[in-house]
């Protein structure tokens, strides 16, 4: 009998109840889901490598006799389990951090295998990490699998094996199934992909390289184009959605101008006269504006608000903490000292005057409501929304910033972010919004001086710290954590704000900062720092985005190996916000992994944030690099934006092409189209990018 791909995956030869549970963990629950459930990797029998040839990095497939393997054992850190190879021409080592039973009695010393992984240095020798492994000559032997040169290696739970696994893909090949294409076929042609039957067929069980290569290209290239055509949609929607038509007043816009004590730069004038173009089109504007940090998309902002409320409308900016939001209200309202124009600040809780703000939003008689995520509860009403700001946008979830939209009816709509995003990250989750990008620093902002040490040679930064205390400047210590966890060694803010107050630095004013704190003492807290009331600030990473102090002009950050390169950027950016000379100083402790070593030697080497987030992309992934489940970032079976940016490239023309031609994909050639969008991506395309 054909196999249905609705059918329930228990049915499938090799399966049952039991190992469908564990199936179910991964997310598959039919056959459907089975055969698009891809191989991470692939073992290949054919070894064309020697131990003494491989680099730091590389990907291999090492064949070798096992020498010794058992637990070794540290002072400081969990038993690890150790296995060591020889091909003849050289050792490897392999590592387990994590453990089960079954892994120790699979070994037997002399017996042959074939180990799959990263190479890395690990304690002064080459090892591979957790690796994929297969016995040469196992039972196996005279079965499908065992006469194949390349076997997938899957992501699996406890429970499931690679070889369990295998056998179920096999049973499933073995019998019929039909399956609808997706791409029409100029696109197959055009590309040169596979049809989808044997797509599967090859990426889960190929006979050469190049069937992985093939089969992998066509499901990479279809992830990308269906992501890209829903981004064309939106993006064309939203070019002929109709919006506000504002018009260029020059009162309060020109108030503003008259009174800053400095000048925008290029940059910012390019970016300025591309919103104002926006905002004067009697379309509804979506873009996006990034910057590095100190690049001035604050008064960017501002400037835009002014021209909305000189048109009779309400602005909004919405912002992910109170801290941040605290310091945007506080930064606007300086620059707005003078000029005619109501703020008003709405956080979460209840406290003295809230319902009349509330009101006062209601009558319209506050332009510009600067909140968190307290903007989009009900009872938040504005009499006329015709701007809406969000900020660090990727820290809210997709309902959220739609909500916050949906206060007025059509508003102009920018959403800001302080982490620059690469290229092949902004076309993935910002490819239906118009991008600005703010690519100049201030000409009075120096470079910031940034070096890693030990913990051994803090002694020495403490005696430099106190030389710029002496000049009248400010510092801040960031630490992981607020208090001390029996769970871990890092240096918690309460201990070390204990500890340099009654030592080191008993002769400065000091003040501890954290998330814990309530929003007065926080407010209380940063007014003093920024009023030079307070020499040195020990926080936690809540001082993150948004603090601007231009005579703070040290950051030190303990712990520096455990930061993402984003967030010690982020952090870095908190000083040299003025024209004093400025530096960044990481305490790593060990041990240092590769990883954070690149991290640490980045930070050293450039203050640029474009190439950071860069670096920071390839490292973490884009599933990571925002730091949330609600970025709106779509996860992908295969397709990986950095590796496959230059398919991403051609799926975005090609998709752009087709909704240029055919918004409702009716034409004959594009119903495949038509049929899998309505299935799988309608629905998605209403929450996408709000």
């Amino acid at each position: 009998m054909p196999f249905n791909l609705k059918d329930n995956i228990q049915y499938v030869p090799g399966v049952g109840p039991k190992r469908a549970k564990l199936l179910h963990h991964l997310g598959i629950n039919t056959i459907q889901d089975i055969l698009f459930y891809f191989p991470r990797d692939y073992i290949n029998k054919i070894i064309n490598k020697r131990i003494v040839d491989l680099k730091i990095n590389d990907i291999a497939s090492i064949k070798a006799k096992i020498i010794s393997f058992g637990y070794v054992t540290h002072k400081y850190k969990r038993p690890r389990f150790q296995l060591i190879i020889s091909d003849g021409w050289g050792y490897l080592t392999c590592i387990w951090f994590k453990t089960t039973p079954w892994l120790e009695k699979q070994f037997e010393i002399g017996k042959e295998i074939i180990v799959l992984g990263r190479l890395k240095y690990y304690h002064n020798r080459l090892c591979i990490i957790h690796p994929d492994f297969e016995f040469v000559g196992s039972k196996a032997k005279g079965s499908f699998w065992a006469g194949q040169n390349y076997l997938p290696v899957y992501p699996l739970t406890e429970g499931l094996t690679n070889k369990i696994f295998r056998k179920i893909i096999f049973n499933i090949f073995k019998s019929e199934f039909n399956i609808l294409e997706t791409l029409p076929e100029y696109i197959l042609k055009n590309q040169n992909l596979l049809p989808i039957k044997l797509a599967l067929k090859k990426i889960h069980i190929p006979d050469t390289q190049d069937d992985i290569a093939s089969s992998r290209k066509r499901f990479i290239f279809e992830e990308l184009f269906y992501l890209q055509l829903m981004l064309a949609r939106r993006k064309t929607h939203w070019s002929k959605a109709e919006g506000i038509s504002m018009q260029i007043r020059k009162t309060f816009t020109t108030q503003l101008k008259n009174k800053l004590p400095f000048n925008l730069t290029a940059a910012q004038k390019k970016v300025l006269n591309e919103i104002v173009k926006d905002m004067k089109s009697p379309y509804q504007m979506n873009r996006l504006l990034q910057g590095d940090v100190g690049s001035g998309k604050t008064i960017i902002v501002l400037f835009v608000m002014l021209l909305a409320i000189e048109n009779g409308f309400q602005a909004a900016i919405m912002a992910p903490t109170e801290i941040l939001a605290t310091q945007h209200y506080f930064a606007i309202r300086e620059f707005l000292k003078g000029i005619d124009v109501k703020i008003g600040l709405l956080l979460g809780g209840n406290y003295k005057g809230k319902k009349r703000l509330k009101n006062d939003i209601l009558e319209g008689e506050i332009d510009i409501v600067i909140g968190t995520h307290s903007l989009i509860q009900k009872d938040v009403i504005f009499r006329k929304l015709g701007i809406v700001i969000i900020d660090e946008q990727h820290r809210f979830g997709v309902i959220q910033r739609l909500s916050l939209s949906q206060k007025g009816q059509v508003p102009d709509k920018i959403v800001m972010s302080a982490t620059p995003i690469p290229r092949s990250l902004a076309l993935t989750v910002y490819g239906d919004l118009d991008i600005s990008i703010i690519d100049e620093l201030p000409p009075n902002r120096k470079e910031i001086y940034t070096s890693w040490i030990s913990r051994e040679k803090k002694p020495q930064v403490y005696d430099f710290i106190k030389k710029e205390i002496s000049k009248g400047r400010q510092v801040y210590i960031v630490c992981p954590l607020v208090e001390e966890s029996e769970k871990s060694y890092l240096r918690d803010a309460t201990n070390t704000y204990e500890k340099l107050k009654n030592s080191v630095f008993n002769n400065h004013r000091l003040a501890l900062l954290h998330g814990r704190m309530t929003n007065q003492e926080k407010d209380e807290i940063m007014h003093d720092f920024k009023d030079g009331k307070i020499d040195m600030l020990i926080s936690t990473t809540v001082i993150e985005v948004g603090i601007d102090v231009p005579n703070a002009t040290i950051m030190m950050i303990e712990h520096a190996e455990r930061f993402g390169l984003s967030q010690l950027h982020q952090l870095r950016g908190r000083v040299g916000r003025g024209a004093i000379k400025s530096y960044c100083i990481l305490v790593a402790y060990e041990p240092i992994s590769e990883e954070a070593l690149l991290r640490l030697n980045t930070m050293k080497e450039t203050n640029d944030g474009f190439k950071i987030s860069e670096i920071d992309l390839e490292i973490r992934g884009p599933g990571e690099f925002f730091g949330t489940e609600q970025s709106g970032i779509p996860k992908f079976r295969i397709a990986n934006i950095v590796r496959d940016r230059q398919v991403l490239e051609t799926a975005r023309k090609i998709a752009f092409d087709v909704i240029s031609e055919d918004y409702d994909l009716i034409l004959g050639k594009n119903i495949l189209l038509q049929e899998k969008y309505k299935k799988d991506y309608i629905q998605k395309e209403r929450l996408f990018s709000f």
